[in-house]
């Protein structure tokens, strides 16, 4: 027969803490505590699979888990000596949610389960305190009331602030007995009036009516939303436990409490919390009253006068700082414990692994691998990759006051403040003269490169997690906030509107790309500090794992903030981003708008020791390390004057009629560049340019090699190739200008030539491509594209409500796709081995920085992955926790 509930109590537990997937992570802890003898209320945990049930079968409980409730039941009265429903000693119960990871606040729960007109009495009496009683009785109506009924918790805080206020009280504490007693009739009245039906006297109606509120809370709006950010499958379920209830609220010897092992914001080493005398849990929660510190030293420390549990409940407290040192060295990890202390004895009520800033993850890991409770390998994989962005750029510091205007996507992360400009000139005017300021946009264009370059930040009101801003802020290292649909860019008058403000250029505003808020005014900032734990934590990481770590760097900037980062060479050099910069885009549109090859090769010549420089920097800033350098991607329409202005100005350089530049740039547009005439297509229709590239890095080559005393091994790399021909075509060229410079120079250099796989028939025939490709960069950004057949630039109109929909998880855009694009780099790297044994496989492609994506690299046997600089350290501890969990699977 199928087990439904697991019970524990009185030193025995049917569960422990290894089955949290059916237990949840409350039920499989409480199991835990009880089996190792600490003080836990005695109860039983209705395993996830009913949640299950529950939505499979109309909202419905199997009738086998109500038959194993009530065996659990008569337990928990054997225990307590209490009876359910007993009219002359009732047991009372709280009803409580525990998805198998924590999910804090967002399901329901219900307290003091039992009480009834009957025995609130029997409960005054036994307790000796008739107040206590009524209260704890209304605190039930209300809460069921609310969570089980649907009868909004607000209707019941205006009848309690009401009967405040005509009897004259201040606080809940206020109110006698009597008081309390006449509360209770008005919320009776309230739920009669308004639901048709009276508060159910019947003590197992009100578990089974609790029980199955708890299970609809799974799919409440906010723990949807909870899920959705936090990557939690809506198929896990939750627990229900239900235990004996304990009183924190029974008088001056009774109080409640949350505490951390360590502390939660800093890492250090000592206990934190806080508590209060006769309260129950949600008091402390709530914020009603000022909650008191565990310990003397806090107390002291915060200069509080109110005396801390240490002093007095000095007995309680021994015994739980005894507990606390018991469970962090059982569970090997900072304990988030939840406890109660019922006329001096101690309860505890629930121990988890404490929710903990970045900077106190570091700590604690390193800390405890100190200590001896965990090993190196564990203390790397203790930390989430995706939160080292709080380490890495400035954050806003929590204490100041937020102004929120408007809000969008954290589209790269940290914070930013400056003055509002709405072109990229106005960014690149402030820059020079010293001033900081945050681009604000409708959307951004590959021209505004030397804008967003200069900015602080960047905020549009269009796009999404992988629009151009997006993908080119995270590159840059600089916050974002993209498709801030709340705001609206009025260019014409040059004024941002939100929240009924209005904001024009020069005004200051902060973003905060790490939560997507966009905030009015100047905010206190915090550093990012990379040292100490930090810097051990990593130098553990690149001990363990396999891959290498290259960065996607297309300036010196990048590729010095990249190095500072701990990357190994550089993954991807866009060099499209290099002939934005100043007066390059000029003579960039003259090549491209030439009448003639002769035309071309003029404008190519003043570009070719542009481009040199640009790459010998680079080279010497890697110092020897790998650089793949990819040629001239995107379509040439994407260079072109688009203003009458601007194209005035282009056709005054070229001595050319205005009408006449027209027709041409006319003619070059292109409808769908994303498939169009790119990439090698560039390369065989023009191969002066690919011509003018190769010289421009092979001169570099040579020059930083002679500058450095490093050998430089550069690695070219053939954009969009689908076919082999297209990779012998640029290949021979690229070849033939290698020997032409390396005789000139009198130098030999090795090099590499390889292709970016992102195009499915590349995927497919990349044994084939494989006979010309000495290397393969996936370029999953265009992979994803072309085998979704999704622009990523559009996805983002109709992506989150597929996610919503459950059409798919993950946005491909930032996760990869494993089933679909993941199989096609799986074919393409077997087959590619197959050719060529020897050659090396990296992922350059946005999703080189995304841990689960990272995950599945190791997995497919690729060499490297590559990424935006600021992610270089997420990627560095990715790569490590893969290559263990790898090594864990082969062991």
């Amino acid at each position: 027969m199928r087990k439904w509930v697991y019970t524990f109590g009185d030193g025995k537990a049917e569960g422990r803490a290894g089955d949290r997937e059916h237990l949840g992570g409350k039920g499989a802890n409480l199991a835990e505590m009880a089996s190792l003898g600490l003080p836990v209320p005695p109860g039983l945990t209705i395993i996830t699979d009913v949640c299950t049930y529950y939505y499979e079968n109309g909202r419905t409980l199997p009738e086998a888990m109500k038959k194993e409730v009530l065996a659990g039941l008569k337990g928990m009265e054997e225990i307590t000596g209490r009876g359910f429903g007993d009219t002359t000693n009732p047991l009372l119960l709280s009803v409580r949610s525990g998805a198998r990871t924590s999910m804090p606040g967002m399901m329901d729960t219900v307290l003091n389960l039992g009480l009834n007109d009957e025995t609130v009495e029997a409960l005054g009496h036994n307790a000796g305190d008739a107040r206590f009683a009524w209260d704890s009785y209304r605190r039930f109506i209300q809460m069921y009331g609310d969570v089980v009924m649907g009868l909004g918790h607000e209707s019941f805080e205006e009848i309690l602030e009401d009967e405040k206020a005509r009897l004259g009280h201040d606080l809940d504490t206020d109110l006698s007995a009597v008081e309390w007693q006449h509360v209770v009739g008005l919320y009776k009245a309230l739920i009669e009036e308004e639901l048709g039906e009276p508060f159910p006297q019947d003590p197992l109606v009100q578990l089974w009516g609790a029980i199955g509120a708890v299970f609809a809370s799974w799919m409440n709006p906010r723990a949807i939303t909870y899920r959705h950010l936090h990557a939690i499958p809506a198929e896990w379920g939750t627990a229900v436990t239900v235990q004996a209830m304990v009183f924190g609220n029974l008088g001056s010897t009774s109080a409640t409490g949350v505490a951390f092992t360590r502390n939660p914001s800093t890492g250090e080493k000592a206990l934190y919390g806080e508590f209060l005398v006769n309260a129950q849990g949600e008091d402390v929660v709530a914020g009603i009253r000022t909650p008191q510190s565990i310990t003397e030293a806090a107390r002291i420390e915060s200069g509080s006068d109110r005396p801390s549990l240490e002093k007095v409940m000095p007995e309680a407290f021994a015994e739980f700082r005894s507990i606390c040192d018991k469970l962090e060295s059982h569970y090997r990890d900072m304990q988030d414990l939840e406890f109660t202390i019922e006329r001096g004895k101690l309860w505890m009520l629930q121990a988890r692994s404490g929710k903990r800033t970045t900077k106190a993850a570091m700590k604690i890991a390193v800390d405890m691998a100190a200590e001896g409770l965990i090993g190196e390998e564990e203390a790397v994989m203790r930390i989430e990759p995706s939160s080292l962005d709080q380490l890495l750029h400035p954050t806003i510091d929590p204490r100041v006051e937020r102004d929120v205007i408007g809000s969008g996507l954290p589209a790269s992360p940290g914070a930013a403040t400056g003055a509002i400009v709405f072109t990229a000139e106005e960014a690149v005017a402030a820059e020079e003269e010293g001033r900081k300021v945050i681009l604000v946009r409708v959307e951004t264009s590959p021209e505004d490169i030397h804008g967003m370059h200069a900015a602080e930040g960047i905020l549009t009101t269009r796009g999404g997690m992988t629009s151009h801003a997006a993908v080119v802020a995270r590159g840059m290292g600089i916050p974002c906030v993209a498709g801030a649909g709340s705001l609206r860019v009025d260019l014409r008058n040059e004024v941002l509107i939100g929240a009924g403000v209005t904001l024009g250029k020069g005004d200051i505003i902060t973003i905060d790309g790490s939560t997507g808020q966009v905030l009015r005014g100047r905010v206190a900032m915090l550093q990012p500090e990379l040292s100490g734990d930090f810097a051990q934590l990593m130098d553990w990481a690149d001990r363990t794992r396999r891959m290498t770590v290259r960065t996607n760097a297309d300036t010196p900037t990048d590729a010095r903030a990249a190095r500072s980062f701990g990357a190994e060479g550089i993954g991807l050099c866009r060099t499209e981003h290099m002939f934005f910069e100043g007066m390059r885009i000029q003579v960039m549109r003259e090549m491209i708008l030439a009448a003639d090859e002769e035309g071309r090769r003029r404008a190519l010549a003043k570009l070719l020791p542009m481009q040199r420089s640009d790459f010998t920097e680079l080279f010497e800033i890697m110092h020897g390390l790998p650089v793949t350098i990819r040629l001239l991607d995107p379509p040439l329409h994407e260079f072109l004057p688009k203003t009458d202005e601007e194209i005035a100005e282009v056709a005054d350089a070229m001595g050319l009629e205005p009408q006449l530049l027209r027709q041409r740039v006319d003619a070059l547009h292109e409808f769908n560049p994303m498939l169009g005439h790119r990439g090698c297509r560039l390369a065989i229709s023009y191969p002066e340019i690919a011509e003018m590239q190769a010289r421009a890095i092979f001169e570099a080559a040579i020059e930083a090699a002679r500058e450095t005393g490093a050998a430089v091994v550069p690695e070219i790399m053939v954009p969009l190739v689908g076919l082999k021909s297209e990779l012998d075509y640029v290949k021979a060229a690229i070849d033939r200008v290698a020997q032409e410079v390396m005789t000139e120079a009198g130098l030999q250099i090795s090099y590499l030539v390889g292709t970016m796989i992102e195009l499915p028939r590349a995927a497919l025939r990349a044994h084939v491509i494989a006979e010309a490709a000495e290397f393969f960069s996936f370029g999953t950004n265009d992979l994803t594209q072309t085998t979704f057949g999704i622009s990523r630039d559009d996805a983002s109109s109709f992506i989150t409500t597929y996610q919503r929909k459950g059409i798919i998880e993950h946005d491909p855009f930032i996760s990869l796709d494993f089933d679909g694009v993941g199989e096609l780099i799986r074919i393409a790297a077997e087959r590619g081995r197959q050719t060529r044994p020897d050659m090396k496989l990296g992922i350059c492609g946005e999703h080189g920085g995304d841990p689960a994506s990272i995950h599945f690299c190791e997995g497919a046997g690729l060499d490297y992955v590559s990424c935006s600089p600021f992610r270089v350290p997420i990627a560095r501890l990715s790569a490590a926790q893969a290559a263990i969990k790898a090594n864990g699977r082969r062991g």
